[in-house]
């Protein structure tokens, strides 16, 4: 049994007959974009830098309701993936397809576990008893149908579908001068180890007689053996070198093509060479990660808990720490100021430091330095170092 049937356990029952109706008119089919994109090295490293910090995001379920598949999510989204690798490869997918697809992980009841990330090369929304049923295909030609409500749909530029993003497309011009540069530097490196020459040759009447002496000069003077020294005749005259000067995009076009790189999936050289702290790694979080966090979280709550669980305050949620991303000074002073006046407990601190927490909850509780008062709901004031051992207020 591969991962296919682990994946996909229960057997399609019926057929799904009609495709089914958009607002847009629209036949709701997603058909793969091949990966072209991710070909591209500039590409693939904007892809890589933007799925290696969406990776680090905390996953972590919320609420009361389904406690035992909370318990299996706070392991791992399934049996096969970390959270990491799971994060990594959706991010990666939604970068190269603008869609992608969250399948639920059942047991041998039905029961949902977990959740996995696919790839198909189609997918097609089908109508099954007055529901919608997603109709997967995959490269290996295997099929699957799972109910629409079951299923996470991650999308990017949506525009004229109603589910799903549109293709790459518009990177096309951008791809098309990346390859044309590469193939011009690969050919002023081939032509730049070669040697040619054109030269006027007298004493020949025939066609015959000219093919006749070039094979005779290249057997005696261009094989190894030659010793790299070409003997011209007294026939031959006005000898030149052919130059060759194959046409490389300058470095201003080349920084406008890695510009158009950047600002379709958001990331900067600063961003793909870890360079990036502090307010820049800030914007690139609002910009780049947060929406992903949030779209994630949201898809993910809606496949798995119900409109009454979620109701409940049953949710899943992708966070980062973003103080971590600040430099040595910034932590220092962030770090005193919020602990002074009760904001954040010794264990946030060192969280931010990326120390673990102090052993026995001896880190959550919350003090205040003297000239800083904590006013309660009731009137009551804490002040003078006063220890709070939760972060309630009185």
């Amino acid at each position: 049994m591969g991962l296919f049937n682990k994946v996909f356990k229960r057997p399609v029952k019926g057929n799904a007959a009609d495709f089914f109706q958009t607002f847009t008119g629209y036949t709701p089919v997603f058909t793969s974009w091949n990966g072209a994109v991710y070909e591209s090295e500039l590409v693939r490293a904007a892809i890589h830098a933007r799925a290696t910090h969406i990776s680090k995001l905390s996953v972590t379920p919320q609420g009361s309701a389904k406690p035992k598949l909370q318990t299996k999510l706070k392991n791992g989204p399934n049996q096969w993936q970390t959270w990491g690798q799971f994060l990594y490869r959706l991010s990666t997918i939604l970068d190269v397809q603008n869609t992608a697809f969250i399948v639920p992980v059942e047991d041998d009841y039905g029961e949902t576990t977990g959740i996995y990330p696919i790839l198909p090369s189609l997918c097609e929304i089908k109508d099954y008893g007055g529901e919608p049923w997603l109709a997967y295909t995959f490269q290996s030609g295997n099929t699957a149908v799972v109910e629409m409500s079951r299923c996470g749909i991650m999308t990017k530029f949506q525009y004229s579908d109603d589910f799903f993003g549109e293709s790459n497309a518009a990177l096309t011009p951008t791809m098309e001068l990346i390859d044309i540069q590469n193939q011009g530097i690969q050919e002023a490196v081939k032509n730049s180890a070669t040697f040619r020459f054109m030269a006027r040759v007298s004493n020949f009447t025939k066609s015959e007689d000219l093919t006749k002496e070039r094979e005779r000069f290249t057997n005696e003077n261009l094989k190894k053996e030659s010793g790299g020294v070409l003997l011209f005749p007294n026939t031959y005259s006005d000898i030149k070198q052919i130059q060759s000067s194959p046409f490389v995009i300058d470095a201003q076009q080349m920084a406008a093509i890695k510009t158009n790189v950047f600002n379709y999936y958001g990331v900067n050289d600063d961003i793909l060479q870890n360079k990036a702290y502090g307010d820049a790694w800030s914007a690139f979080y609002e910009g780049g990660i947060e929406p992903f966090a949030i779209q994630f979280s949201d898809v993910t709550t809606k496949m798995l808990f119900s409109e009454k669980e979620r109701a409940a305050k049953s949710f899943i949620m992708a966070t980062a720490n973003r103080l971590q991303y600040m430099s040595n000074s910034e932590k220092l002073n962030v770090s005193a100021q919020m602990a002074d006046r009760g904001i954040m407990n010794r264990d946030e601190i060192r969280e931010i430091w990326n120390l673990p927490p102090i052993p026995n909850g001896m880190g959550q509780a919350y003090s205040i330095r003297g000239e800083y008062y904590l006013l309660g709901i009731d009137g009551s004031i804490t002040k003078k170092g006063d220890d709070l051992t939760s972060g309630t207020d009185k």
